[in-house]
């Protein structure tokens, strides 16, 4: 039964799907998966599917941003969450995003880490499972058919890069462990548990200065005017809304420049340095790490987690290990702070440590959203 309050959308039967899916994702078993599994499925339903298997990196990218979309209902990404924020960006690249960005997008689990698949999987109220059985749900959910709004994210960095994000965007300690993890793919979701146990040992400690828009601060409280002569962001002049041209990406409202300081309204974080910071807007992280429990597909919200230098190792594993279970704020641990927020800015004292959006590397240096 959704929830209250959300509108649903039906998709039509028949129905056509454009499969992207890549083969390398993952433990490489998602071609295999996805004809044992989810095509019998999909047939049952009375959806069609063209299957299109990418071959490099940015492929599914330019596949969406340049594609006659209008012969398919909906695109399905079968592949870790990788796929998808090439799919959502090569979308919002095309002249008619509005339009484009209405098509549904499924997400079916091929990847190592899954975190989108696993977060519908819990908005879904099924109970929570992991491999074969994640993406039987998650293939169940696209044959029922009922699909809803999703929130994205606008991140802009200091030279000039523009990312829609729809899991989250890190620095620290989660974001060494999905990098440095990388080199194990080949062990599926148990990569990241090895990664972590690696990360431990060597644990850094980044300086840089944080800021946010707290969710519950007034929606009429403006960002600061515009300096004349300040530095552009994101390649355009922001307009007064509604006078966009048509086309042209939506603006970063809450936000202003990145080369001036953050509006009044804002909180600055007092410390400076961190073990990690990871803004994330679903529930998952991973499979197995429940991160932001009370967060929801469209709650407009960014859930913003901060942890302070200091921490011990063994406080770091007992936090990482109640994560399973989503319980980690109840552990009180004065070094992890949470803070729901509109926006965030993050600004680096030295280009030193990994970023990493929906999964992705970035190269380190300031960045809002």
């Amino acid at each position: 039964c959704p929830p209250a309050g959300d509108s649903y959308g039906v998709l039509p039967r028949p129905c056509h799907a454009l499969v992207l899916l890549n083969p390398q994702s993952g433990s490489g078993r998602a071609l295999d998966d996805f004809q044992a599994v989810v095509q019998p499925m999909l047939a049952e339903a009375d959806i069609a599917t063209t299957v299109f298997v990418t071959e490099r990196p940015h492929h599914a990218h330019e596949k969406v941003r340049d594609e006659d979309l209008s012969q398919w209902d909906t695109l399905v990404v079968m592949s870790g969450d990788g796929l998808l924020f090439e799919v959502v960006n090569g979308l919002m690249e095309r002249p008619d995003w509005k339009e484009a960005m209405k098509k549904p997008l499924c997400i079916l689990p091929g990847g190592s880490g899954n975190a989108l698949a696993a977060s519908i999987n819990y908005y879904a109220g099924y109970d929570h499972v992991a491999k074969k059985k994640l993406l039987t749900n998650c293939t169940f959910i696209l044959c029922k058919g009922l699909y809803t709004q999703m929130d994205l994210v606008s991140l802009s960095t200091a030279s000039g890069k523009r990312f829609f994000s729809f899991l989250g965007f890190g620095w620290g300690f989660i974001s060494d462990v999905d990098i440095d993890s990388e080199k194990y793919r080949w062990l599926g979701s148990a990569r990241f548990t090895l990664g972590t146990l690696q990360c431990l040992a060597k644990l850094r400690v980044y300086q840089g200065r944080l800021s946010y828009l707290p969710m519950a601060t007034e929606q009429s409280s403006s960002p600061a005017p515009r300096d004349p002569h300040a530095p552009i962001t994101n390649g355009h002049i922001p307009q007064p809304a509604g006078t966009e041209a048509p086309g042209s990406p939506p603006p970063d409202s809450l936000l202003v420049p990145l080369g001036q300081p953050v509006p009044a309204h804002w909180t600055v974080v007092p410390e400076e340095e961190f073990v990690l910071v990871y803004a994330i807007y679903q529930s998952h992280l991973g499979t197995n790490l429940l991160m932001a429990p009370a967060a929801r597909l469209h709650d407009g919200c960014i859930h913003l987690f901060y942890m302070k230098a200091g921490i011990s190792r063994v406080t770091l594993l007992k936090l990482f290990l109640a994560m399973s279970r989503g319980t980690h704020l109840d552990l009180n641990c004065p070094h992890l702070c949470y803070v729901p927020v509109r926006a965030f800015r993050l600004e680096p004292r030295v280009a030193a440590g990994i970023m990493t959006v929906d999964g992705e590397a970035l190269a380190c240096e300031p960045v809002q959203g």
